[in-house]
C-alpha cells in the first residue's frame, strides 16, 4: 500500500493488545514531573535504550524531564492505584517551520505493566489529540529491534521504514471531526475525576492509618505502665 493511502480512518487499527477493559489515560502537566522522572528514572538500561534509542544514563534522564516543555507539547500517562505513573507517551510538536503540523510519538511502560496494551491505548490517545491540534502526520522513530513499539505503528496502518539499527514510521491523519473532539473531551474528563477519585482514596487511607495508630498507642502505654 503507497504512503498516501495509510490514511487512519477515524481510530487506531488494533493491534492485538487492546485491554479488555477501558484505561483512563489523563494528560500530565508540571505537577507530574516527579512521577515522569520516578517512571522513566525506573526504567532498565535495556528499555532505556529502547525508549530513547541511545543509553540513558540517570543524568541524561533528568535533563530530558527537566527539559520538557507542557507549552508546545503534550504528555499522557497511565496510574495505577498508588499513584504511581507505569506509562506514559510524549507527543512532541514539530519546531521546524517546513513542518509546522508534524508530531513524533515515544512510549514507554513500567515492566510490571507490560502485556496490558497501555502501549496502544497511549497511542491511541495521541492520535486522537494530535487529531484536534491539526497534525497531519505522525512519525515514530525507534530502533528496529523496538519490535513492540513498531508493531503498534504498523497495526495502526503506519508505513514503516527501516534503515539498518532505526525505523521510522509515519502515519497520516484524517483532520478533526466533532466525534473526535467530543470523544477526547469525554476521556479526558474521565481520567481526571478517576486521578482525583485515587488521590482521595490515598488520602482517606492515611487519615486511617493515623488513627488507628492513635488508638494503639494508648493501649501500648497501658500495657507497659
Amino acid at each position: 500500500m503507497a504512503a498516501e493511502e495509510r490514511v487512519l480512518k477515524g481510530g487506531v487499527k488494533d493491534a492485538g493488545e487492546r485491554p479488555r477493559t477501558a484505561v483512563p489515560i489523563r494528560s500530565m502537566g508540571p505537577n507530574h514531573l516527579a512521577r515522569i522522572e520516578a517512571h522513566l528514572l525506573a526504567l532498565s538500561e535495556r528499555d532505556r535504550y529502547l525508549r530513547f534509542g541511545y543509553a540513558a544514563n540517570d543524568d541524561h534522564i533528568r535533563r530530558y524531564v527537566h527539559g520538557l516543555n507542557f507549552d508546545r507539547d503534550e504528555l499522557f500517562g497511565v496510574f495505577n492505584r498508588r499513584l504511581e505513573l507505569v506509562a506514559m507517551a510524549h507527543l512532541a510538536y514539530s519546531i521546524d517551520p517546513k513542518t509546522p503540523n508534524c508530531a513524533e510519538f515515544g512510549v514507554s511502560v513500567a515492566k510490571t505493566a507490560r502485556g496490558k496494551g497501555f502501549g496502544h491505548l497511549l497511542f491511541e490517545r495521541a492520535v486522537m489529540h494530535a487529531r484536534n491540534e491539526g497534525v497531519s502526520m505522525l512519525f515514530i522513530h525507534a530502533l528496529s529491534e523496538n519490535t513492540a513499539m513498531l508493531r503498534i505503528a504498523r497495526g495502526a496502518g503506519a508505513l514503516v521504514e527501516r534503515d539498518g539499527a532505526e525505523s521510522e514510521a509515519h502515519l497520516r491523519l484524517p483532520p478533526a471531526d466533532f466525534d473526535s473532539r467530543v470523544t477526547e473531551l469525554m476521556r479526558e474528563q474521565w481520567a481526571r475525576t478517576d486521578y482525583h477519585l485515587k488521590v482521595q482514596v490515598r488520602q482517606f487511607k492515611k487519615v486511617l492509618r493515623r488513627l488507628q495508630d492513635m488508638r494503639r498507642k494508648p493501649k501500648a502505654e497501658k500495657e507497659s505502665a
